[in-house]
């Protein structure tokens, strides 16, 4: 199996998080995989975006919940760069994508446009809660999705089963061979995060990782080499 290397929100170590400008420069670095963030606003777009409110990403304030899309068009998110919606980022590249989503409401708005557009075999669907990841297969069968860990133990494993994930994304800081093996046991994928520097590429390497997610484009031109 071919290691996978995945952008994180595009190339957020090169470009703001989440934008056009980000995903498009991702895919030119040849990223196998674009990662992106999805909240709704307030009339129900799926906008592109990292945390619940615009604070840390634009130059303004509040949650994205409580904006319609007219007002969060209107922020800087960065180079001049507008906050986009999901739809955009699927006509702005042609590289496979990771949506995450962050709850079930953002899972039902998501499953309208990958029905509508065919996008069961270009979109693997993550999120850190398992009953947004049940509520995504439930919705549009068949469409694969990844549960996120960060603070997590060995019972991620059945977790990621119970949701019927069949990847994990998992905060390498925390990350064992107990748990990969666990995983490969239950043939789930292992993905892990945030892998930006040559050592912790060498150790997800070592731990036989499927693939990295990756803020620098480096990690795509020397992941091939590094075991």
């Amino acid at each position: 199996m071919n290691f996978l290397t995945i952008g994180h929100r595009g190339l957020m170590g090169v470009e703001p998080e989440n934008t056009l400008r980000s995903f498009v420069a991702a895919e030119q670095a040849g990223l196998d995989v674009i990662e992106l963030d999805l909240h709704l606003s307030k009339d129900g777009a799926l906008v592109v975006m990292h945390d619940a409110d615009v604070d840390r990403t634009t130059d303004g304030t509040g949650p994205i919940a409580e904006q319609t899309l007219a007002e969060l068009r209107a922020l800087d998110a960065g180079r001049g760069e507008r906050v986009p919606v999901f739809e955009e980022v699927l006509d702005a590249v042609r590289t496979p994508l990771q949506a995450e989503i962050k709850d079930v409401q953002a899972a039902r708005a998501l499953a309208e446009v990958l029905h509508a557009r065919a996008l069961v075999d270009r979109v693997e669907v993550s999120s850190f809660h398992d009953e947004a990841i049940a509520e995504i297969a439930r919705l549009v069968p068949g469409v694969r999705t990844a549960l996120i860990g960060s603070l997590y133990g060995t019972d991620v494993v059945d977790r990621a089963v119970a949701a019927g994930a069949g990847t994990l994304c998992l905060n390498i800081r925390r990350l064992t061979l107990e748990i990969v093996e666990l995983a490969r046991a239950k043939d789930l994928r292992v993905i892990g995060w945030v892998v930006n520097t040559q050592d912790q590429l060498r150790l997800v390497r070592a731990l036989g990782l499927d693939g990295a997610t990756t803020d620098l484009p480096e990690i795509k031109r020397t992941g091939r080499f590094t075991a």
